[in-house]
């Protein structure tokens, strides 16, 4: 704040004599995203000036744009300063932590690490130009988005790249690639092009203005282009959308305007598609996730949803000019295609009715009309740098020694082009791109995916834009996955710096070490966890170790049912005296007993207790949630445990997942 006012004192002068101000810092984080403003508290909680230049006027990129049911595959993946902002999400709503929110209250936490941090703030500034020497980044020139600033200079020792487009990584020279790579590149199968039968059109929907009339020409949203061969490369761009927050409450909600250039002829195809498939149930055309006080986070769904398919391949390397153009055409897309859902007497009654339930909040970006400012920019430039993740990283037939965060997600992309193709002599309409393959287990992200490759540059690091394929990007490109890495990225930047060394140089372990000892960097407690892979059951055990989806981890314990009396603890120890809670991981899996029984002991004292599944709802996308088992005073020098047993009212198959001792703070 101390320099926001600064910058405003200062503006009358600027503006008069369009003089340029230089500023110097140990770190210069370049995007304000949710990356970014950990990046930036990580590197000021080690004591090195830091600010954040960002082009927009809000901190939290998509996490604090829309985005609140977040995307995350695997809880293991998650640590750091990136565990804390959910812990601090779920500790506004009354709960360990929480993966899905409302944005004003993400944007309350990152403005809260902002201030704690003491980080200066660049709002309203984008980079122009990354002046270098030899293979460090000396200074970038930046332009000033609002008319009272002149020029402004920053110079820093380190720099790290946060934004979704990686325009500073692109300025400082370093390669990068934009698009698909064919599968021959990295030996991969599920790169490039496919046609899938997810987010598609069913058979039989014409692509023509007159239907039958290949003449008239091709409906609003289909591009002319043609199917190339299977896994070939190209340079189109998975589709960008908004993730939409809106309200059912009366009281807090605003009306969904008629946008000044509506055009209904741009959702004559959405007609056509819900004709077509007799669905006539809105959530088929948009994903409506709740999120808490009666909001929503709503996503693409379907072949003709929010995604503006095809309207985004020239973004990630457009003019600043450009690239408005391409959000303020989403935007107009995005709230005509609201508005035409809840008032054009041809949609179905039934989805009319259900869309004019909702409105703007009007407690929601109150900055800019009540509408996200972010854009979901899914993909843009993508760093070639000294490791390339791949598909072998996804699915675990390659590993790395030197990983700073792990991704957990689904290989994903998001379709890249709508398209005309022949099918059993039938013309139709078609989407291209949407993939979506499981992955393995959680997988370690390279260090050197972060770091360009050294002969081009000695001083950057990216997270967000990182090396990875295509492919391989779509699973790692989540927010959780995002912070982690920032945090990461400045532990590095604090390192080089400390060290006068070059970021390729550091020593990884260091940075691995900091998720061990101090993952939140002001000293806190570890949290104590406890994975079923520590656990060995006694001899001749019935209990199981099987790899099931949704657990914490990649694995979890199975008992089947047996009249044999069996047991499995999970021992814990604490490093500090302290209260704690002690928790324990549940995800409902068909066949399961609803009661389980166990016991906790602190050491000392032996509590026995049953859990009632059927009592306990797992929100999001999150698989499971940790289940809190009480709090207990522990002793360093006293261990504890969870014992899990089929004493007493079981009836079907037990499991035994991880257990988490957190500290009282």
């Amino acid at each position: 704040m101390r320099k926001i006012i600064l910058l405003l004192t200062l503006a009358p002068l600027l503006a008069a004599g369009g003089c340029t101000r230089t500023l110097e810092y140990d770190i210069c984080v370049y995007g304000g995203s949710s990356a970014g403003v950990i990046a930036a508290y990580s590197a000021a909680m080690q004591g090195k000036t830091v600010v954040v230049v960002e082009p927009g006027y809000r901190a939290g990129g998509l996490s604090s744009g829309g985005l609140g049911q977040t995307d995350i595959g695997n809880k293991q993946a998650v640590e750091g300063l990136s565990l804390d902002f959910y812990r601090r999400v779920g500790q506004h709503y009354g709960e360990l932590e929480k993966w899905i929110f409302e944005p004003s209250v993400a944007l309350d936490i990152f403005n809260d690490y902002i201030e704690r941090g003491g980080i200066d703030m660049l709002y309203g500034h984008r980079i122009v130009r990354a002046d270098k020497q030899g293979r460090r980044i000396e200074s970038i020139r930046l332009q000033n988005t609002s008319k009272y600033f002149g020029r402004t200079v920053v110079r820093a020792k380190q720099y790290i790249d946060c934004s979704y487009e990686g325009d500073l990584m692109a300025r400082a020279g370093v390669s990068y690639v934009v698009g698909r790579e064919d599968n021959a590149t990295y030996s991969e199968t599920w790169n490039g092009v496919h046609m899938r039968p997810t987010h598609q059109f069913p058979d039989g929907v014409d692509p023509y203005v007159i239907e039958g009339d290949s003449t008239s020409g091709l409906l609003w949203g289909i591009s002319d282009g043609t199917l190339a061969a299977e896994g070939s490369g190209d340079d189109k761009v998975q589709a960008y959308n908004f993730r939409i927050c809106l309200t059912d409450v009366p009281e807090n909600s605003l009306p969904i305007e008629r946008p000044a250039d509506y055009d209904s002829t741009r959702y004559e195809l959405l007609l056509r598609l819900i004709n077509v498939s007799g669905n006539h149930n809105l959530g088929a055309y948009m994903h409506f996730s709740p999120m808490p006080n009666r909001k929503t986070d709503i996503n693409n769904n379907g072949g003709f949803s929010t995604d503006m398919i095809g309207m985004n391949h020239s973004y990630p390397e457009a003019s600043y000019r450009e690239r408005e153009r391409i959000f303020d055409a989403h935007l107009s897309y995005t709230l005509g295609l609201l508005y035409f859902l809840g008032h054009d007497a041809r949609v179905p009654e039934k989805m009319r009715t259900e869309m004019l339930r909702w409105g703007l909040p009007k407690d929601e970006y109150t900055d800019s009309g009540h509408w996200t400012p972010q854009l979901y920019v899914r993909e843009s430039r993508r760093m070639v740098g000294e490791y390339v993740a791949t598909q072998d990283d996804c699915e675990n037939r390659t590993t790395v020694d030197d990983g700073v965060g792990m991704a957990a997600y689904t290989m994903d992309s998001h379709n890249c082009q709508r398209i005309v193709v022949r099918k059993e002599g039938k013309t139709m309409v078609k989407n291209e791109g949407d993939v979506q393959i499981g992955i393995g287990s959680p997988y370690p992200v390279s260090y050197r995916s972060i770091t360009p490759k050294r002969e081009e540059c000695t001083n950057l690091l990216v997270p967000v834009c990182l090396s990875a394929s295509h492919i391989a990007y779509g699973s790692i490109r989540m927010e959780p996955v995002f912070m982690v890495l920032g945090q990461s990225a400045a532990k590095a930047a604090c390192l080089a710096i400390d060290g006068g060394t070059d970021v390729q140089e550091v020593d990884v372990r260091q940075i691995q070490r900091m998720y061990d000892e101090d993952p939140l960097l002001d000293g806190t407690a570890p949290d104590i966890m406890v994975d079923d892979t520590a656990v060995e059951p006694a001899a001749g055990s019935a209990w199981q170790r099987v790899n099931i989806y949704g657990g914490y981890g990649p694995s979890l314990y199975r008992l089947d049912p047996t009249s044999r009396p069996e047991a499995l603890r999970y021992p814990f120890s604490v490093k500090r005296d302290g209260r704690y809670t002690v928790y324990t991981y549940y995800s409902k899996r068909g066949g399961m007993s609803k009661l389980s029984q166990l016991t906790v002991s602190d050491g000392n004292t032996a509590k026995r207790m049953t859990l009632d599944y059927d009592a306990i709802t797992i929100h999001g996308q999150t698989a499971g949630e940790w289940i809190s088992l009480g709090e207990y005073d522990l002793r360093a020098d006293t261990p504890g445990y969870v014992e899990f047993d089929n004493r007493g009212e079981v009836s079907g198959t037990l499991y035994a997942d991880a257990v988490l001792v957190v500290p009282k703070r």
